[in-house]
């Protein structure tokens, strides 16, 4: 699933309502209830229902969710290579890439 920067790059809510839509799409693929799913993964029903409602949901519980369905990987892979669209942004993550500190 590919998302453009425009849609969702000053609406972050709007991106986990998505995610929370295309959760909720492969829990019922896999024929799972919320509790079946919060006994899978260890995240309660009602966190479950909030965030297939809501979007809301911590990261933690979401990376339950996530390796439940087999995605790891590619989540895993979404940090892991930097973006930039201007060659001054290249620029300043290859400078950056050998800091260990946020200073």
């Amino acid at each position: 699933m590919e998302y453009t920067l425009d849609i969702y790059s000053k609406q972050p809510e709007q991106l986990m309502k998505k995610m929370a839509q295309n959760c909720k799409a492969r829990r019922l693929e896999r024929g799972y209830s919320r509790r079946t799913l919060a006994q899978k993964t260890g995240v309660p029903a009602p966190t479950i229902e909030r965030f297939e409602t809501t979007g809301k949901i911590s990261f933690e519980s979401f990376c339950a969710i996530v390796v439940e369905f087999d995605y790891f990987q590619e989540m895993s892979e979404i940090l892991s290579k930097p973006k930039y669209s201007t060659g001054s942004e290249l620029e300043t993550i290859n400078k950056n890439k050998k800091r260990v500190k946020g200073r």
